[in-house]
């Protein structure tokens, strides 16, 4: 039996987004301002925390948003796309995920 949803809050992690080679110091920082760019097609977004090599939870991309509501429409318009021949997998984790 699958595990039921984690209901709706206002942090998103984006899976497949981000592979090792883009958390270089070269690339980090425009790796952290296009996904907040992306994600503010959806809403306001608080904060963007990009874990680094050697850090728990590296390759994935947390997003705060102003609201859960903002957070349901980015999830939506996130979730099962591809970026860069990676498919996007986005879920809702809880607020002090950030």
């Amino acid at each position: 039996v699958p595990a039921p949803p984690t209901p709706p809050t206002a942090c998103l992690r984006l899976d497949g987004l981000i592979t090792p080679d883009m958390l270089n110091d070269e690339e980090y920082s425009d790796v952290l301002s296009d996904i907040r760019e992306e994600c503010e097609r959806s809403g306001r977004v608080t904060a963007v925390r990009i874990p680094r090599v050697g850090e728990p939870d590296v390759g994935a991309a947390f997003v705060r948003f102003a609201s859960v509501v903002e957070a349901v429409c980015a999830r939506e318009a996130l979730d099962r796309r591809v970026f860069d021949g990676n498919k996007v997998a986005a879920r809702f984790v809880p607020e002090g995920s950030l």
